[in-house]
C-alpha cells in the first residue's frame, strides 16, 4: 500500500546524504517534497502540515545541522513524527470484566465486517482465549450463513438466532449463551449500510446499552483512503468508537486513511487486516509501520510471523534433512505453502531492511507472482508420492506425464526439477556452514 510513498521519500532521503553538510534550504527544500508525497499519498492536508512544520522545527536545531551524520538525524526525526502521528504506541483489546467480553464490530456494508469478525475470533483463540462469534446482521442476505461458513473455517462457535429476532435481543441472549458455555470474549457481527444512517446507528446505541462491550471496533476499508477518515468521524460522534480495524492494507490505495485517521479522530488503529484469506489480523504497532514506510524494514513482525507459522520440532527435522541431502519435493511443497501462509512474497521483503524498494525493480513483479507458485504447485501435485520423495528417478516420459497432469510444458518441468537440485545443494551447503556454490535463477522462480 505504501510503495509509493517510500519510494518517495526514500528519494528524498538520498537526495540529503548526498549533501553532507545541511543547510536550512536544504531541509525546506527537503520537506515540501516530503509534504507533497503525504498529500499525494492521500493523507489529510492539515495532518500532513502539522507533520511537516514539527520536523523542520527539530531539524533545523543546531545540534541536528553541524552534527556528523545530518540526513540520518533528520531521518530519525521524521521516523518520530510518523510514529507519533500513527498514535504513538499499540493499543490492546480491554478484554478486563466479567467474561464474555462483548467486543462490536460496527461499520458501512462492504468493508469486511464479518470477515474481520473470523479473523479476529481467530487472533484472540491464538493467543489463548475462547471467543465465539454472534451472528446480529439480520438485514444483509445471507449474512448469517456467511459467518456460520467462517466459523465453521476456523473452528469458532456462532450463536445466531436467524433473521427474525431484533438484533439488540440477539446481542443480550448471546451474552448469556457465552457465560453459560464458559467463552472468554463475544464477537458481535452488527448491520451495515450503503450510508450511515439514523436507523442504524439508533440500533448500535441500543446494542451498545444493552450488552455494555469494552471496546466498538469500526471495521473501515483502507482503500477508501479519507472516506475512511469520515466515516470513522460520523460513527464516533454517535457510538463512541474505542478502535479500529483497516482491511486491505494490501491493496493498492495510496494509505493516506491509515496516517491520517488517528491525528484527526482521535480514535486508535488496534489492527490491521490484509487479503480475503482468513488469517489472524495483525495488532497495529505504530512503530513498525513507520518504519516500513521509510524503507527500514519490520524484523519484528516477520519473526513473529515466522514463529506463528513454523514448528520448532518441525524445523529442526527440516535441517537435518537439508544436512543430509534428503530434502525432497514434498518437503519444498510444504515449506512454500507455509512461507505463503505468512503472507505474498511482496509483503514478506517489505519487512526486510532495505528489500522494501526490490518488488518495484525490472523482473521482480514475475518472480513475485501468484501464479508462479500455483504453477509449481501444480507440476508437484501433479506427481506421484515416490516421484516427490525420490525426483531423481524422473525421466523423460514421466516428465511428459506430469507436465500433461498440470497444464504446464515439459520445459517447465525441466526447469523446477534443475532449480530444485540447485537449491538443494545450496541449502546443504549452507547447513554445514559452507558457501554455497551458486543460487538457482531464472525460469520459475524468476
Amino acid at each position: 500500500m505504501f510503495e509509493a510513498l517510500t519510494e518517495r521519500l526514500q528519494g528524498v532521503f538520498r537526495g540529503l546524504r548526498s549533501k553532507g553538510r545541511l543547510h536550512e534550504a536544504d531541509v525546506d527544500q527537503a520537506l515540501r517534497e516530503v509534504r507533497l508525497a503525504l498529500l499525494e499519498a492521500d493523507v489529510n492536508f492539515r495532518v500532513a502540515r502539522t507533520f511537516t512544520n514539527r520536523v523542520r522545527e527539530q531539524a533545523l536545531a543546531a545540534d541536528v545541522l553541524d552534527s556528523l551524520t545530518p540526513a540520518q538525524q533528520v531521518l530519525q526525526i521524521v521516523n518520530e513524527a510518523l510514529v507519533e502521528v500513527l498514535g504513538g504506541e499499540s493499543v490492546p483489546l480491554d478484554l478486563s470484566g466479567a467474561p464474555p467480553t462483548p467486543l462490536m464490530l460496527v461499520g458501512l456494508q462492504g468493508a469486511g465486517k464479518t470477515t474481520a469478525a473470523a479473523k479476529l475470533g481467530l487472533m484472540l483463540r491464538r493467543s489463548g482465549q475462547r471467543p465465539y462469534l454472534v451472528a446480529a446482521d439480520v438485514y444483509r442476505p445471507a449474512a448469517v450463513e456467511q459467518l456460520l461458513s467462517l466459523g465453521r473455517q476456523v473452528d469458532l462457535p456462532v450463536y445466531e438466532e436467524g433473521t427474525q429476532a431484533s438484533p439488540v435481543d440477539i446481542a443480550t441472549r448471546a451474552i448469556t449463551w457465552g457465560r453459560q458455555e464458559g467463552h472468554t470474549a463475544a464477537i458481535i457481527d452488527t448491520a451495515g449500510r450503503l450510508q450511515v444512517n439514523t436507523e442504524l446507528m439508533q440500533e448500535l446505541t441500543a446494542m451498545s446499552a444493552a450488552v455494555r462491550p469494552r471496546d466498538v471496533l469500526l471495521v473501515a476499508n483502507a482503500m477508501t483512503g479519507q472516506e475512511a477518515v469520515n466515516v470513522a468521524q460520523q460513527f464516533h460522534e454517535q457510538v463512541s468508537l474505542t478502535g479500529l480495524i483497516l482491511t486491505q492494507m494490501d491493496g493498492d490505495a495510496r494509505g493516506g486513511a491509515a496516517l491520517s485517521i488517528r491525528s484527526v479522530t482521535g480514535i486508535p488503529i488496534k489492527f490491521i487486516g490484509v487479503g480475503e484469506r482468513i488469517e489472524p489480523l495483525e495488532p497495529f504497532h505504530p512503530d513498525r509501520l513507520a518504519s516500513r514506510i521509510l524503507g527500514m524494514g519490520d524484523m519484528v513482525s516477520l519473526i513473529e510471523r515466522a514463529q506463528e507459522t513454523f514448528d520448532e520440532q518441525e524445523a529442526a527435522a527440516l535441517e537435518k534433512k537439508m544436512r543430509s541431502a534428503t530434502f525432497n519435493l514434498e518437503d519444498f511443497l510444504d515449506q512454500m505453502q507455509k512461507v505463503r501462509g505468512m503472507g505474498s512474497m511482496s509483503q514478506l521483503l517489505e519487512m526486510v531492511p532495505g528489500f522494501s524498494g526490490l518488488a518495484n525493480q525490472p523482473g521482480m513483479a514475475e518472480a513475485l507472482d501468484e501464479g508462479q507458485f500455483r504453477r509449481v504447485e501444480a507440476i508437484i501435485y501433479s506427481m506421484t508420492p515416490q516421484e516427490r520423495q525420490q525426483p531423481q528417478i524422473i525421466n523423460g516420459s514421466r516428465r511428459r506425464r506430469i507436465a500433461r497432469g498440470s497444464g504446464t510444458n515439459v520445459r517447465e518441468v525441466n526447469q523446477l526439477l534443475n532449480q530444485f537440485r540447485q537449491m538443494r545443494r545450496m541449502m546443504r551447503d549452507l547447513a554445514r556452514g559452507r558457501m554455497p556454490r551458486g543460487l538457482p535463477g531464472g525460469g520459475l522462480f524468476g
